[in-house]
């Protein structure tokens, strides 16, 4: 028996389904190689094409292997093969490639976006790619590293004032982390309670220069208006109102408002105490008629001052005091009184007199001119009676004369008639006196 020679027979036909591998088979992480191959039974060989499954329909590589030399957390997706030749062409099932990587950078944003009113709901939102899925974790940017929430929202069912300032949210996964930018978060509220002062804070003297100041926290800046008791002084951004030169009447209750568009309150009451030396004493006298003689008197005095004036009354020529005190009363007036005192009122601030001028009134004068009547009439009679008393001597003494010229006589030697002279004297005498009474 001979055999003969073998005869070839080469059956060409199209491709098989594909068979995909991926190396490395385990987890990849972006940065590192990747290389994806494809094999099919195919006669004549087939030619390889790779597509991406991401509906972009031009190839990525025509080699039997795509090689990634940093595969990027982008090129994750579905990738199939097709081998082709002559014969026909079949297309692999697709391969999954999950490239892991840690976070990008996170973006933040806010609910809602419009200006945010104190009270009002807020939310912030951070999101961040990352594979596997990053961890959130919100701080605010105040120094305290404690952080507010560890969820990718940051919610403020009813925000306050103090939420105010910047934040910051951190992704993280066993890859890496990563910090967003900084948001900020503008709570708008109206004026808390003003809190008000003024300067100098010791006393005030009248004269001096004064600033009240009137702050108050709002967003936006509050507007302030000042008011004395309920008068109007002033309105406009700066919460001072200043007093170049304070009078005594400047002294009072002062209150400020602080107002914006969000609301507006009043201040607590601020007193300003205007220290001063005394006015122009105010002096009268009661009884405010006629001053009679022996009647009492009561002198008052009285003077704007602060701190409260003390009192001292002196009268004209005289250097000491008088009296101490508002009220000065003379129990027993006398013509001596008729003159002028002065109230001094004095303070630490410096001191001012007043003058009052006291006189008699019309029922002593009445008093006066009487005694001065009664005075002259007596006078008058006084004259009379030595005028008469006059004229009868000097008759007596010529009719006694006239009638013993001629004759000597020598009365010793003639008793008798001495008597009889005596008796004659002693009757002029009585009549003298009559006449006098």
């Amino acid at each position: 028996m001979k055999e003969s020679k073998s005869i070839s027979i080469d059956v060409k036909y199209g491709p098989k389904l594909p068979s995909l591998s991926v190396s490395p088979s385990a987890e990849i992480e972006e940065g590192s190689s990747v290389t994806l191959s494809c094999s099919s039974d195919a006669n004549p060989a087939a030619n390889y094409t790779w597509y991406k499954e991401d509906g972009n329909l031009k190839p990525l590589s025509e080699d039997p292997q795509l090689v990634f030399s940093s595969i990027q957390s982008s090129d994750s997706g579905q990738y199939q093969c097709r081998a082709q030749n002559k014969l026909g062409m079949k297309e692999s099932k697709s391969i999954s490639i999950d490239v892991k990587y840690g976070p990008k950078l996170p973006s933040v944003s806010v609910s809602p976006s419009a200006e945010i009113e104190e009270g009002s709901s807020v939310t912030l939102s951070c999101s961040s790619d990352a594979n596997p899925a990053a961890n959130y974790t919100w701080y605010k940017e105040d120094g305290n590293l404690k952080p507010l929430s560890e969820d990718p929202q940051l919610v403020f069912s009813s925000i306050q004032s103090s939420d105010s300032g910047q934040y910051q949210c951190r992704a993280q996964n066993k890859l890496g982390m990563k910090e967003s930018k900084s948001i900020s978060i503008d709570v708008k509220y109206g004026p808390k309670l003003p809190s008000v002062s003024v300067s100098p804070s010791a006393e005030i003297e009248e004269g001096s220069s004064v600033t009240l100041t009137c702050s108050s926290d709002a967003n936006p800046a509050a507007n302030y208006t000042w008011y004395k008791e309920k008068q109007q002084l002033l309105q406009g951004t700066e919460g001072s109102y200043h007093f170049t030169s304070i009078s005594s009447e400047d002294r009072g209750i002062y209150y400020c408002k602080s107002e914006n568009q969000h609301g507006h309150i009043m201040s607590s009451s601020l007193s300003v105490d205007v220290q001063y030396g005394p006015k122009l004493p105010s002096v009268s006298v009661s009884p405010s008629a006629e001053i009679e003689e022996g009647s009492s008197v009561t002198l008052s005095c009285s003077s704007d001052a602060n701190p409260a004036a003390n009192y001292t009354w002196y009268k004209e020529d005289e250097d000491s005091p008088k009296a101490s005190g508002q009220i000065f009363t003379i129990t027993d007036f006398r013509s001596e009184h008729h003159r002028n005192y002065y109230c001094e009122a004095q303070n630490s601030r410096g001191r001012h007199d007043s003058t009052l001028h006291l006189t008699v009134g019309a029922g002593n004068s009445r008093i006066i001119m009487t005694i001065i009547r009664s005075t002259l009439v007596v006078l008058l009679l006084i004259y009379v009676i030595l005028l008469n008393l006059w004229t009868r001597k000097k008759k007596a003494l010529s009719s006694t004369t006239e009638a013993h010229d001629p004759v000597e006589i020598e009365l010793d030697s003639c008793p008798e008639y001495k008597n009889v002279s005596d008796t004659a004297a002693q009757t002029e005498d009585t009549e003298e006196q009559e006449d006098l009474v």
